[in-house]
């Protein structure tokens, strides 16, 4: 695929090894470890670029994580290497695409782990609700520009419809890794329980930022199973904050998304998870809505794994 012409500061490359605190009891480690290595990335490259020229100074702000998918597992003593690219820019935001690679630091031998694609506002130093205009970037030709622009289109259309579900807008986010490795622990918690053995994040779709969680706020993070197929489980994650200071309290949904985990044996093989029992209209409702994710997820794994076939 080709991509469009940037300056050396529009690609990033951040690596740490990981380490026994970032992974799971059977040295799997957890999805949102790398999550948060993934928006720090972007958040730099995006702050970086935003910056680029002279003008009011500015912080890159997470609004939307697309689909994340987890290739491979990440083990403890390997090398995380994150990479970051700005692929598009509009009047007011930057799309950045995300690989993660694991190196086995003994043999040298590398994999890619993960892909994302991520959106940034920028903010005003000096009033963080005043959205600066990004610097635009050259394009080597038209098609890559078309193409980023209806990745666009098609990113704001379903955040109007992510609004019209939930009956919030979708706010940019300052440092939002510590609430997304938050979430798909627990993801993992809800996963583990219902299969009862070894599981690790498969992809992350679309994680929405409805409001700003302010300065001492106390935050509920809850997670239900949605879907079950065969051998995977789709679990939808809820950040609740409570407001505890000033003249009004409430609780407002902050953050929403759906995490898809797979449970694995104990040397690293898919195992086929039990099925959810729907009781109830509602769960119908949402396990119907998680099998379409779920086929459509599996028409475009299907479609990609084409294309590389015949390039």
């Amino acid at each position: 695929m080709s991509l469009p012409k940037v300056s050396p500061s529009s690609i990033i490359q951040i690596s740490r090894i990981m380490r026994p605190d970032d992974a799971n009891i059977a040295g799997n480690v957890h999805g949102g470890t790398i999550l948060k290595m993934i928006e720090e990335a972007g958040a730099i490259i995006s702050t970086r670029h935003c910056n680029s020229q002279s003008g009011e100074q500015c912080v890159a702000a997470l609004a939307r994580v697309e689909r994340t998918d987890f290739l491979s597992p990440m083990c403890i003593g390997e090398v995380g290497h994150v990479s970051a690219e700005i692929t598009y820019t509009s009047r007011h935001s930057v799309e950045v695409q995300v690989n993660v690679m694991a190196e086995n630091i003994l043999t040298g031998a590398k994999r890619v782990t993960n892909r994302a694609t991520l959106w940034y506002v920028p903010l005003s130093l000096t009033n963080v609700d005043k959205v600066i205009e990004v610097p635009p970037i050259e394009y080597e030709r038209k098609q890559l520009e078309d193409e980023g622009r209806k990745r666009y289109d098609d990113q704001k259309l379903e955040r109007m419809e992510t609004k019209e579900r939930n009956g919030e807008f979708i706010v940019p986010v300052v440092n939002p890794g510590v609430t997304m490795k938050l979430m798909d622990e627990v993801a993992g918690i809800v996963a583990c329980r219902h299969s009862k053995t070894n599981v690790v994040t498969a992809s992350v779709d679309a994680i929405n930022f409805h409001r700003k969680i302010q300065k001492g706020c106390i935050i509920t993070i809850s997670g239900r199973m949605t879907f079950t197929s065969n051998k995977s489980m789709e679990i939808e994650v809820f950040v609740d904050a409570d407001t505890l200071v000033g003249d009004t309290e409430e609780r407002y949904r902050a953050v929403s998304a759906f995490f898809t985990y797979v449970s694995l044996s104990k040397v690293g093989k898919p195992l086929p998870v039990p099925q959810l029992v729907i009781e109830s209209e509602e769960e119908k409702k949402r396990f119907e809505e998680g099998k379409g994710r779920y086929l459509q997820s599996k028409a475009k794994r299907q479609a990609d794994t084409q294309s590389l076939t015949q390039q």
